[in-house]
């Protein structure tokens, strides 16, 4: 397995500056909540260690075992071990999704994986996740419900087993059965290894997969880390602690009020019931 540090990172969305001098580490078998008010920049971090091309690293690093993450292009960081189930997985008419697996699957491989291993990796896979294995000939996400796309997520990590697993909201969209589905499949890859770095709006999905720590994201940097006990904290007082005792002012939501902020401001603020 491996570890992911990011150092000093500055990125920008356009021309506007949205991390500020990160520093953050992911140690093989960590599980970090990535907590903090919306629009401080949890999901453009994602973004930026994935290597999305609409963010601008200006300054610091990203290194994963020592390897320049930055000057990888993106296969190259999803190869090395790095994955992303991002926010609003894309549609991809023409591109059947079993073709799509099978490409991943061999990219990283020296000899292609043959038929018969491949098909039954798939099998179990769609298995697991309790999604119907007839999805396989549909195209990538093509005309998918919100919760089918983000079990077709959990689904590539499960195929692609990576060192470092990136989840942004995987939670949205799924009913409390599906909930239940993802975060099992979290905890077995978590058994592997594997870190993570979690994104979620909802205290439930926290609840589920235990993270060994948490690290809270303000104005663009990691203001506050711990353990999950600051889930806990967030999830009662909200942000205005953090000014209290850690001198930093948490900037408002562009036009909106911090009283008048989505749930999502405080990151685990709803609980989801069953």
């Amino acid at each position: 397995m491996a570890t992911l540090s990011i150092k000093n990172l500055h990125v920008n969305a356009g021309d506007t500056e949205i991390l500020r001098g990160l520093n953050l580490e992911i140690k093989d078998g960590e599980t970090i909540a990535l907590l903090g008010p919306n629009g401080h920049g949890k999901s453009t971090l994602l973004a930026a260690i994935m290597g999305n091309p609409a963010y601008t690293v200006t300054e610091g690093s990203i290194t994963l075992d020592g390897q320049d993450v930055l000057a990888m292009p993106v296969n190259e960081r999803s190869k090395a071990g790095i994955f992303l189930a991002m926010q609003y997985p894309s549609e991809v008419p023409g591109l059947n999704s079993a073709d799509f697996y099978k490409a991943a699957l061999n990219a990283r491989r020296e000899q292609p994986i043959k038929l018969f291993e491949f098909y039954s990796k798939l099998q179990k896979a769609y298995a697991e996740t309790e999604i119907p294995f007839e999805m396989s000939k549909r195209n990538l996400n093509e005309g998918f419900s919100g919760g089918e796309k983000k079990r077709n997520e959990i689904l590539q990590m499960k195929l692609l087993n990576p060192s470092v697993a990136m989840l942004d909201e995987i939670d949205s969209g799924l009913d409390v059965d599906a909930l239940h589905v993802v975060a099992r499949e979290i905890e077995k890859q978590q058994q592997t290894g594997t870190g993570f770095l979690v994104i979620s709006h909802y205290a439930r999905l926290y609840s589920l997969i235990h993270p060994t720590r948490a690290a809270i994201l303000v104005n663009g940097r990691i203001v506050v880390e711990g353990g999950p006990e600051l889930i806990e904290r967030i999830d009662r007082e909200g942000y205005e602690w953090i000014k209290t005792e850690y001198g930093v002012s948490v900037e408002k939501e562009i036009g909106k009020p911090m009283n008048d902020m989505s749930i999502g401001a405080c990151g685990t603020k709803v609980k989801v019931n069953g």
